[in-house]
């Protein structure tokens, strides 16, 4: 099971992303303020579901939440800011648009640009060990993929709808075939050597 909460008392929000390591698309960011002492044995780190486990939890999540907001940066962005810093800027996005302002953020991961005025903390794998970071990674992830399901219909060639925009060879042999898109993030390594274990 894992930990309600980080701070006794206070109103936090856990804050994850998802698509740090893709090669196209936004870099998504949630930020989510559960109930205090809030319990759902489902809900955990979203790379540890399957799809269908996920989709079903973020109803639960959206639902339940007394406060969720999901942000994304664009490929463009990242280009400009670096994903790092994309990703950092997407979280914040996400807690200023909450319509609940928590006391305490958990930021999944070990660092962090405060844009909030909020008092935070770091935590390495949080998405493993805390409630609302875990709901976050959750919506982060679905948003996202649904995001990038529905530009592959418009670039069916790039297999989106399943490496959602992940760097698999079918991903990087029709970057070498047909070319980047214009959701391509051009900071990244797009023509990696094909013969190289993916």
């Amino acid at each position: 099971m894992l930990l309600s909460h980080y701070t006794e008392g206070k109103i936090e929000a856990g804050c994850d992303e998802a698509g740090r390591g893709c090669l196209a698309g936004p870099v998504f960011a949630a930020a989510v303020v559960m109930p205090c002492n809030y319990a759902n044995e489902l809900i955990n780190d979203s790379k540890q579901l399957n799809a269908k486990q996920r989709q079903q939890l973020r109803a639960q999540i959206e639902n339940d939440a007394l406060a969720w907001a999901v942000c994304s940066i664009d490929n463009k962005g990242i280009d400009d800011m670096n994903i790092l810093w994309a990703s950092i800027h997407a979280m914040n996005m996400a807690v200023a648009q909450l319509k609940v302002r928590p006391q305490f953020l958990l930021i999944d991961g070990n660092r962090f640009r405060n844009e909030t005025g909020i008092d935070y903390t770091c935590v390495v794998k949080g998405d493993a060990k805390y409630m609302s970071i875990a709901a976050a990674s959750i919506l982060a992830k679905t948003h996202r993929d649904e995001y990038m399901e529905k530009l592959h219909l418009q670039y069916p060639n790039y297999h989106w709808d399943k490496n959602k925009g992940y760097p698999t060879k079918a991903h990087y042999e029709a970057i070498a075939k047909y070319g980047p898109t214009p959701f391509h993030r051009k900071s990244f390594n797009l023509d990696k050597q094909l013969s190289l274990d993916l």
